[in-house]
């Protein structure tokens, strides 16, 4: 299917394990990069690929610059710290690809556009239903349209957990997303929100209902790219909407601020256990409501099953893209690097008005 090697970083995950599983049906043997040599081995019986052991990302870094593979997969999480490293490894040679929902991660890595349209390769990142799911409604509905004054978007997704522990990459998220507090677009221009601001209930096309808050997560800078509209805002089901938890976030936001504290957090919060369950909803949603200076509104959705599922499908769709050859050089959103329809690629189905 490929001409070029896929490697897959953090392969033994939830999502890796996916993501290995979809490429090897797909007649891709991907390189499973993690750890633990024993969950490599058993991993790889299923994929007919590599293994290969790394630990820590200098440790990955330097194999990359070894090997020069085609495709780096980086499901490792911290994407804050480890994206940085990687593509310095992966370029000029490679394409990369991440699933960050961290606005500052997501921001960091477009700022190299420019770096890697000279060099001719793609980096993509928010490579999951975090990003995609609301980004491909925005640029949808903005198909053949001028900008729009104000854009809402709404990523509510439903998730089967796993037992096991929360693990580095889903705890980097969170302490990173309290550190930041919340984030809008105002007058074109990035401001400070209250994280877990206008907390709203959602009905479903469905008939479910979920609640939502503001969040200072990375659709933020992705709808305000693919509209161009100049007043963002975004809420998460995954975002806290109860009163005492809106009390108690700005001195957490105070506390976790310090470096040494929020590492400890980090640490402490993946090594924290989750039981099994399933996952809360039918259907994970993307929402994106758009109004135009006239005060013409059109609103869309994007339904697909369980959030996580539907991250592997989209991730291994961009990873598959890139390995032949279909990316544009640059640095972008999925959407933005495959136009919206990657999202029904992916399994998405949309409901647009």
């Amino acid at each position: 299917m490929t001409e070029r090697e896929i490697w897959v970083l953090g392969a033994t995950g939830r999502i890796g394990r996916s993501v290995a599983a979809r490429l090897a049906e797909q007649g891709a043997a991907p390189v499973l990069v993690g750890r633990r040599r024993e969950s490599l081995a058993a991993l790889r019986a299923g994929t007919a690929g590599e293994i290969l052991v790394a630990d820590g990302t200098e440790s990955i870094a330097d194999a990359i610059r070894a090997r020069r593979p085609g495709v780096v997969v980086n499901l490792v999480g911290n994407y804050g710290e480890t994206a940085s490293a990687l593509v310095e490894a992966v370029l000029p040679d490679g394409h990369y690809v991440d699933l960050a929902t961290d606005l500052s991660a997501v921001s960091h890595l477009l700022d190299r556009h420019s770096e890697a349209e000279a060099a001719g390769r793609t980096l993509v990142t928010g490579a999951g239903f975090g990003v995609l799911a609301t980004e491909a409604v925005v640029a949808a509905l903005c198909t053949d349209r001028s900008a729009p004054s104000h854009v809402r978007v709404d990523a509510l997704a439903s998730v089967a957990v796993e037992s096991g522990v929360v693990g580095d990459a889903f705890a980097s998220s969170i302490v990173e997303a309290i550190t930041r507090g919340g984030r809008r677009y105002q007058n074109g221009q990035l401001v400070k929100a209250r994280f877990g601001a206008d907390p709203r209930t959602v009905t479903l096309p469905d008939g479910e209902t979920v609640k939502s808050a503001g969040a200072p997560s990375a659709e933020l800078v992705a709808a305000q790219r693919a509209s161009g509209a100049p007043s963002v805002t975004v809420t998460s089901a995954l975002a806290p909407t109860s009163p005492l938890a809106s009390a108690v976030l700005p001195l957490a936001a105070a506390l976790l601020s310090v470096p040494a504290v929020r590492r400890f957090a980090v640490r402490r919060m993946a090594r924290a256990s989750m039981k099994a369950a399933p996952r809360p909803r039918r259907h994970s949603w993307g929402h994106a409501v758009l109004t135009w200076p006239d005060g013409t509104t059109r609103e869309g959705w994007l339904r697909a099953d369980d959030g996580m599922d539907y991250t592997a499908a989209v991730v291994t769709e961009v990873a598959l893209r890139l390995a032949r050859g279909e990316g544009k050089p640059g640095a972008y959103t999925p959407a933005a690097a495959f136009g919206p329809d990657l999202a029904v690629a992916a399994g998405g189905t949309f409901i647009l008005d």
